[in-house]
């Protein structure tokens, strides 16, 4: 039990302080009852970052084995599901369904943000519902079973715009195709603000004010100021223009440049 009490604690205290902090303690708790239960527990939806916590825990607790699940191939946001090595049966899913809204795209064009505002406004919890599918005239929201019937009878305004919902079938989801470009670059130093700026192609200086209005993040967790140093295999989120992986720092040029291979994902 002093055993099982101390791991805890080092796990929730290397979170401590983070965005993750609060996701930490859930699955720490989650994966102590799966311990003492010799079952399975199934998460909320997790944003990348949140999914290796999940990862993290379950290396730490003899035992469990961890699986995730967003829905349809290429799902940013999962559900983490703690098995317990021992359990005999097999647990019944993820608990995952697609809603439907609709509305008429000649007259609106509604945005993420739109459709993230709506479904908080309805006192849903973010980790209730996973990737929302935004196109002219619909959104398609992965969540979680239990609430779809609710959001169908609920979700009837999306901004100024009324929409009607419908479930819908996670086969119609078309798996995400990302496209990729690598970038050889040379930098002054592996600053943040100086490889987000050779990456995504603007100036430092826009990069250092993206940064100021917390639109970028690393690894999934937001940048702490311009100045912070990056290392290869690092990614940076930045929204509205996708993913950067520092896939290579491949040593200093004889003007005294660091070289890079990055790789962006749109």
């Amino acid at each position: 039990m002093a055993k099982n009490t101390e791991q805890k604690e080092k796990l929730i205290r290397f979170y401590k302080g983070t965005e993750g902090e609060e996701v930490a303690v859930k699955l720490v708790d989650m994966a102590e009852q799966v311990q003492r239960s010799q079952k399975f527990r199934l998460s909320g939806f997790l944003d990348p970052f949140g999914q290796e916590i999940a990862e993290t825990v379950a290396v730490n607790y003899a035992n469990l084995k961890v699986d995730f699940e967003g829905g349809y191939q290429g799902a940013e946001r999962c559900r983490a599901i703690f098995v317990h090595e021992d359990f005999p049966g097999t647990p019944g899913g993820f608990d995952i369904d697609c809603v439907e809204a609709g509305w008429n795209g000649q007259f609106a064009r509604l945005s993420h943000r739109d459709v993230l505002g709506a479904l908080m406004s309805l006192g849903i919890e973010r980790d209730r519902f996973g990737d929302l599918l935004v196109s002219s005239d619909t959104v398609k929201i992965v969540c979680d079973s239990k609430i779809a019937e609710y959001l169908m009878q609920e979700l009837t305004q999306i901004g100024p715009v009324g929409v009607e919902c419908k479930q819908a079938s996670l086969d119609t989801i078309v798996p995400k195709e990302e496209r990729c470009k690598e970038i050889s670059a040379t930098v002054a130093s592996l600053r943040v603000d100086a490889v987000a700026a050779s990456g995504f192609g603007f100036s430092r200086s826009r990069a250092a004010s993206d940064i100021a209005a917390d639109k970028m993040k690393i690894n999934w967790q937001p940048v702490k100021n311009a100045s912070q140093i990056v290392k290869e295999g690092d990614v940076l989120s930045m929204r509205g223009r996708g993913r950067l992986e520092i896939a290579e720092i491949r040593g200093t040029t004889k003007k005294g440049r660091i070289a890079l291979t990055l790789k962006r994902y749109f």
